[in-house]
């Protein structure tokens, strides 16, 4: 794998960077799925006339890679029901009605930890996943016998539009102390690196103030370059490790935790409330009022949007997510998740895309991979249907970036492609598995 030290510059368009956190009032209805993590969909808990309360527990399920959900605001159970995720999965959602008020649930208490299990439960038990986007149950991170040297913490908001973490690092540094002190204390960790991108000014004091009161924790200011945030690129450009193919962070002594998930652990160990709600970017021309909201998890996309004053123009395109790793969501009734970082409405000149044309072999999707992968010839291979020459050409190895179709003169589907690939050849691998 060869990775390289070069990215791509983006426009960053970050009209909110700099803004406080808002934090919205409590929708008439949130709508909870059951499945906002990589693993098993969770099973309800409750029935429809159920009371609840803020933290309240809605879902869970013990026995798989998992993560509990609560409920995000007070109210009655309305109803058990099937909506479309942003993957195109068909889950179960929990809606429910809020009352207003926001009661915390009288059950919540601090839970105690004296050891590496009762840190590992107590993540589980907060109903954590990775919240920059991959939704990676984050217990099962630290539920390793392999030694742990380097807790690498991302802060790279290296995406255009988004500045929710940036804003966690400012207005949450002492969570995220408490989270760093945690995990150091009980999992053996030998080395703590912050990686943050170059002109994050306010964010960098409060991380280098932070570094200076915790042993062996550095601060490592990256070039602002885009995918910077990828977690294979940030173990290589904090540690100099590389993370081969079939490889996990852990197999060269890295845990990679995003920033705003270790606020959030660090709130939960503090105070037993556990994740109920998200911080994320408003924003695009289509917003009246760009902002930093702290919405309860479950609020239609529609309602945050009404909270920064709607739109000033009708949207040609909404986003989970930023413009290069972002999904696009079919209405505005799909809910927060508790990986959203980011929710954009964008014009028709914000996405317009010019058209097809034939390949020029100019090499620029190569040159600009981090990793240095052949899309056309994953493209090639997609093609005919041959999944040898995809895997040679490196599709598995693929983290979706957008980089080879964002330099791309002939504007090419080719991270679209890439992707096809990836779900083809695990189709065919499990088809293998199973003759």
């Amino acid at each position: 794998m060869a990775f390289k030290l070069h990215g791509i510059k983006l426009p960053e368009r970050k009209t909110t960077e700099g803004m406080p956190s808002v934090k919205m009032p409590a929708p008439e209805t949130v709508t909870i799925p059951t499945a906002m993590h990589i693993g098993t969909p969770v099973k309800p808990v409750v029935k429809v006339g159920d009371e609840v309360f803020v933290g309240t527990l809605i879902a869970e399920d013990n026995e798989k890679l998992s993560a509990p959900v609560y409920s995000s605001v007070s109210g009655k159970v309305s109803k058990l029901t099937e909506i479309t995720i942003s993957n195109g999965n068909v889950v179960q959602a929990i809606v429910i009605a809020s009352d207003g008020e926001m009661t915390p649930d009288a059950n919540i208490k601090k839970p105690e930890i004296n050891s590496k299990e009762d840190l590992i439960n107590a993540i589980k038990n907060s109903g954590m996943v990775g919240l920059g986007g991959a939704g990676f149950p984050t217990y099962a991170k630290f539920n390793t016998n392999k030694p742990i040297d380097t807790l690498i913490i991302n802060g790279a908001e290296c995406e255009p539009y988004i500045t929710s973490d940036t804003t966690t690092m400012v207005e949450r540094a002492d969570d995220i102390k408490v989270a760093i002190e945690a995990i150091t204390k009980y999992c053996g960790v030998k080395e703590v690196i912050l990686g943050i991108e170059k002109g994050s000014a306010e964010a960098q004091k409060k991380m280098e103030e932070l570094a200076s009161a915790i042993p062996n924790m550095k601060v490592k200011v990256l070039t602002k370059l885009y995918p910077q945030g990828g977690e294979k690129v940030l173990v290589y450009h904090t540690t100099g490790k590389v993370i081969g193919n079939g490889m996990l962070p852990i197999d060269v002594g890295c845990v990679v935790i995003n920033c705003s998930t270790m606020a959030n652990i660090g709130k939960y160990i503090l105070t037993g409330m556990p994740l109920v709600e998200r911080c994320i970017t408003v924003d695009g021309a289509s917003v009246k009022e760009p902002k930093i909201v702290v919405a309860p998890i479950g609020t239609a996309l529609k309602d945050v949007f009404d909270f920064c004053g709607g739109f000033k123009e009708e949207p040609f395109s909404v986003l989970y997510g930023g413009p290069m790793m972002g999904i696009a969501v079919p209405d505005l009734s799909v809910p927060v998740l508790k990986q959203t970082n980011a929710i954009l409405a964008l014009t028709k000149k914000e996405t317009s895309v010019p058209k097809e044309t034939s390949c020029i072999r100019c090499g620029a999707c190569v040159t600009n991979c981090p990793f240095g992968i052949s899309a056309p010839a994953i493209m090639k291979g997609y093609k005919n249907k041959d999944i040898d020459a995809m895997v040679k050409a490196g599709a598995e190895i693929c983290m979706e970036c957008g980089c080879c179709s964002f330099n791309c003169p002939a504007n090419r589907p080719l991270v679209q492609t890439n992707k096809l690939a990836k779900a083809l050849i695990r189709e065919e691998k499990m088809k293998e598995a199973n003759k």
